[in-house]
C-alpha cells in the first residue's frame, strides 16, 4: 500500500510541475507578444513622425506602417487568445494542486492509521506483560 500511495503522490507532483511549466510558458508567450506589439507601436510612431502622415486612409500612408499595424494587431490578437489559454491552464493547475493535496491527505491518514494500529499492538503486548507479572506475584 505504501509504494502505491507514494507512486500516486509522485505522479500527482509530476502533473502539478507539468501544469506549472505550461502556465509559465504561456505567460512568457503573452509577455513576448505584448512586448513585440509595443515595439511595433514605437516603430509606427517613428514612421508617422518621419513621414508626417498618421492617417491610415491617406493615399501616401507608409506601407511599412500599414504592415506594422497589421502585425501589431495580429500580435495583440494572439496575446488575447493566449490569455484565454492561460486561464484554462491556471484552472488545470489549480485542479492538479487540489488533487495532489487530496492524495497527500489520504496518504497522511493511512500513515496515521498504521501508527495507531502499531501503538495498539504495542499497548496490547505491554498489557499482556503486565498481566503475566501480576499473576506471578
Amino acid at each position: 500500500m505504501k509504494s502505491r500511495s507514494e507512486s500516486l503522490i509522485r505522479l500527482k507532483k509530476f502533473q502539478v510541475d507539468e501544469k506549472r511549466r505550461q502556465v509559465a510558458q504561456i505567460e512568457m508567450m503573452v509577455a513576448d507578444f505584448e512586448r513585440m506589439a509595443s515595439e511595433l507601436d514605437q516603430q509606427i510612431e517613428i514612421e508617422h513622425t518621419k513621414t508626417g502622415i498618421s492617417d491610415t486612409a491617406h493615399f501616401a500612408y507608409s506601407t511599412f506602417a500599414k504592415a506594422a499595424l497589421t502585425r501589431r494587431d495580429n500580435l495583440l490578437a494572439s496575446a488575447n487568445d493566449m490569455k484565454s489559454k492561460l486561464e484554462a491552464a491556471q484552472d488545470a493547475l489549480a485542479e492538479a494542486l487540489e488533487d495532489l493535496k487530496k492524495v497527500e491527505l489520504l496518504d497522511q491518514r493511512e500513515h496515521q492509521r498504521e501508527k495507531d494500529e502499531q501503538a495498539k499492538v504495542e499497548q496490547e503486548n505491554y498489557d499482556e506483560i503486565a498481566r503475566m507479572r501480576y499473576r506471578r506475584q
